[in-house]
């Protein structure tokens, strides 16, 4: 055994003997329980960052952990490889965007086998692959068929120099962001699925899943499930009515204006008679049309010269278009409350509507002041609301609804925040959407027609979807009647392919099926692990999918992730990593300088994996010694060639004694810090201090130095889900036999963990006086006699009256006296 630690060639030879063996392969095993721990795939932007680094290693110590504890645990990896990304470097290098994503793979894979990481690489999928969006066009078409799949107009964001639709993130300021121009509004067919008619199912369903509150809740504020009424007011001079929806039907004494959105038919037709209106209604055409980029722009809006009639007081109320109300959520229309709805308060302070108390506080409230804000709590009661004057939030709900019922006008209704999922790009790098366009109407296509397979060989211009000008691409034949028809040129938004692929590792070598029955033996994913970022949309879509699976007998469990755990960043200099700051970390430089098990000892030492982690260059020289000590402690160990013969407890000397307790609090306090409380800083600290006790003791027995060698070759294991490679090295130099991945977890002794003796602090009136050691089976009585007759704790009695004597049982004494 060399007496220098070097993990260059350390990793580089276990690496080579794990895929010599296969150890990380995987197949269903019934007579062991299974652990599914998944890692959110990554996309293969080229190379590794710090938080894949932290990320992969999380799972991975815990897969090696709970193999070692007698678990099937499968740890798959894959690409999430379609994407926007891809095409802009494409146009940048002028290479297609396969040449780009493939060799990015390649390079990444390497990467992750440097770190060591425990993947079944025989199960290795890329969403980009006609192997695996096969199944996902066979879903689709299964859509189709249930009637969750349909197309309708809808509004986009449109680049008339590039020729594409351009997603929210991509305007800037109103412009295209590669071309410059100025973005339109435009309206154009759409794929869309209709997740609503899950929404119940995934509100109820997350009571059932163990993820952490913050997720849930995003999640249950996404889906937006709310009680409320809608109600219609009258249009004088024309035969239609206005519907609108509220939540808050106890202020429609204060409605003082109506708004509707740019598009309406409402104000498209006022717009006709009125030149500033239409030029209004054309600037709207170029603002983002997400939720969230409107709450955050400023208010605008302009009058449409029409009114409605107020419902229960016949008052005639003004009709506003306003650049806050989205045509695609409700009816594209909303009643106006301004003193009682912050929105509304806004837009009616800039343009000098009414502002109409109908709420007042029950007892006095300093925040309750309209001319500097709205008031928006249910907690008061209605004024100013003739005979609805004097009720409670639940009250007035309750008869404003009743009165609108009675009037066969409105009618209490559920209504959700969550919209249909429109699932159409009109981009090149992604999964063709399987339908053809025939003279008989859109038809799916058919099974044994499937895969739709993407052309690769394309060099993407940035001028719309190159698929477009693929004549061999979109012109084919409908099967059914023998006459030309046309491919769909849209691709698959790419939220498609990571809705599923954890299922798809499940079945990874099923060729006839999207799912075959192993997918049950494995599913639900156990844990799964990835960033906050992805709380709301990857994760709903992903529940979505799964319950769809379900309901076509492919899956038998309603959840795909039973636990979610995510990480905190990276952080450098107290901020993000990110190129822009130029405060990046490379891993492959430290992997390159200090090893991969340097790199993976200090992602997990440096904090709870919930929490940010601040970077720390000395903090990585740091876990690079801790393992040169660890190193060094099993070659001298090697060299001394310690005495395993058996021994007992009893024969230990009393220093040994203390070893092997700590020892086995040691393996206590790792083996629940990995395997519960996934605190791996903590778990590291207790082998380190650990170590610590080790490098000090000096064996005087035989039954101490067998001992010890005994401690040596737990620590090893205690750190070997953490520094596989150097733990599999350090095992075989031990001269174990047995290969480290089939090896158990350390269990405790738990006689180890009693003592014999106790160390008792005494304290009178609080202030430490002594130190005593007692008998562990000591009384109380016992206990309280031996610490009065302890010297130092007399003379602090002499001339006193004990009031009280405390014990706090393995810890303190404590008398409470004053002066006789």
């Amino acid at each position: 055994m060399e007496r220098d630690y070097q993990p260059s060639v350390i990793e580089s030879i276990v690496q080579a003997a794990w895929d010599a063996d296969g150890v990380f392969r995987r197949t269903e095993d019934p007579n062991k329980p299974k652990f599914y721990c998944l890692c959110m795939f990554p996309y293969p932007s080229g190379k590794l960052h710090m938080g894949h680094v932290r990320n992969y290693t999380i799972g991975d110590v815990i897969s090696r952990y709970l193999t070692m504890n007698g678990y099937n645990v499968l740890q798959p990896m894959g690409w999430d490889a379609f994407g926007m990304p891809a095409e802009n470097a494409a146009i940048k290098n002028q290479v297609p965007p396969a040449a780009w994503t493939y060799d990015n793979i390649a390079h990444m894979r390497g990467q992750l086998k440097q770190l060591g990481f425990g993947y079944d690489w025989d199960r290795e999928l890329a969403t980009c692959t006609p192997e695996y969006y096969r199944w996902e066009q066979w879903l689709f078409t299964r859509m189709i068929e249930r009637g969750l799949a349909y197309r309708k107009k809808a509004r986009v964001n449109w680049d008339p120099v590039d020729q594409t639709v351009l997603a929210n993130e991509q305007v800037i300021d109103g412009r295209g962001w590669r071309s410059g121009a100025l973005v339109e509004q435009r309206e154009i067919d759409q794929w869309f699925i209709r997740i609503t008619d899950y929404a119940d199912q995934l509100l109820e369903d997350l009571e059932t899943v163990d993820w952490p509150d913050q997720v849930k809740t995003m999640q249950r504020n996404w889906i937006g499930r709310s009680q409320g009424v809608q109600f219609s007011f009258e249009r004088p001079g024309h035969g239609d009515r206005l519907e609108v929806y509220t939540t808050r039907p106890d202020t429609i004494m204060g409605i003082t204006y109506v708004a509707v959105a740019p598009s309406h038919p409402i104000a498209v037709s006022a717009a006709q008679q009125q030149p500033a209106l239409a030029a209004f209604l054309a600037e709207c055409t170029q603002m983002k049309v997400a939720e969230a980029d409107l709450a955050q722009a400023p208010k605008r809006g302009m009058a449409t010269g029409e009114s409605v009639i107020h419902p229960l007081t016949g008052e005639e109320i003004p009709i506003w278009v306003a650049n806050f109300v989205l045509m695609d959520y409700g009816s594209g229309a909303v009643m106006a409350v301004p003193a009682h709805d912050q929105r509304d308060w806004e837009f009616a302070t800039q343009y000098g509507l009414p502002i109409k108390a109908v709420i007042a506080p029950q007892e006095a409230d300093p925040s309750y002041d309209l001319t500097t804000a709205a008031w928006t709590e249910k907690t008061g009661i209605t004024i100013n609301s003739g005979v609805f004057d004097g009720l409670t939030f639940e009250q007035a709900f309750a008869a404003v609804a009743a009165r609108l019922t009675e009037l066969g006008i409105g009618q209490i209704t559920t209504n959700y925040r969550l919209r249909d999922w429109g699932i159409g790009r009109q981009r090149y790098w992604g999964c063709p959407i399987p339908v053809l366009h025939t003279d008989e109407g859109i038809k799916p296509v058919r099974d044994q027609d499937l895969p739709v397979v993407l052309p690769e060989d394309v060099v993407v211009d940035g001028q719309g979807s190159p698929l477009v000008r693929r004549r061999d691409f979109v012109d084919t034949i409908d099967p059914d009647t023998q006459r030309p028809a046309q491919r769909e040129t849209d691709t698959f938004d790419t939220f498609m392919e990571s809705s599923w692929y954890y299922a798809r590792f499940a079945s990874a070598f099923s060729q006839d099926a999207m799912l075959d029955q192993n997918a049950n033996y494995w599913l639900p994913v156990d844990l799964y692990i990835g960033g906050i970022e992805h709380a709301i949309l990857h994760l709903l879509y992903a529940r979505f999918f799964h319950k769809v699976l379900r309901d076509l007998g492919l899956v038998s469990s309603d959840e795909p992730f039973k636990k979610l755990l995510t990480q905190g960043m990276v952080l450098k200099d107290g901020s993000k990593m990110s190129k822009s700051k130029g405060n990046t970390v490379d891993p492959q430089a430290l992997i390159d300088q200090y090893g991969a098990d340097t790199v993976r000892l200090f992602t997990m030492f440096a904090a709870p994996p919930e929490q940010s982690l601040e970077w720390s260059d000395d903090g990585v020289a740091g876990a690079h010694r801790f393992l040169k000590r660890v190193y060094s402690l099993v070659c001298d160990a090697v060299e001394r060639d310690d005495a395993t013969a058996p021994w007992t407890p009893d024969q230990l000397s009393e220093d040994a004694r203390e070893l092997y307790r700590k020892l086995h609090q040691t393996i206590a306090k790792v083996s629940d810090d990995i395997g519960r409380r996934y605190h791996f800083n903590t778990a590291i600290a207790a082998v380190m201090e650990l170590v610590n006790q080790m490098q000090r003791f000096e064996p005087t027995k035989p039954a101490d130095r067998a001992m010890y060698r005994e401690a040596i070759e737990q620590v090893v294991l205690l750190l070997s889900p953490i520094t596989p490679h150097l733990s599999t090295y350090l095992w075989q130099a031990l001269g174990q036999t047995r290969p480290l991945h089939t090896v158990a977890w350390p269990t405790v002794d738990a006689d180890a963990l009693t003592r014999d003796v106790l160390t008792l602090v005494v304290q009178v009136n609080g202030k430490l006086r002594a130190r005593l050691e007692v008998a562990a089976t000591a009384s109380e009585a016992e206990i309280l006699a031996q610490a009065r007759s302890e010297p130092q704790v007399q003379k602090f009695l002499e001339g006193m009256t004990e009031m009280k004597a405390i014990v706090v049982p393995q810890k303190l004494v404590n008398f409470v006296v004053k002066p006789a």
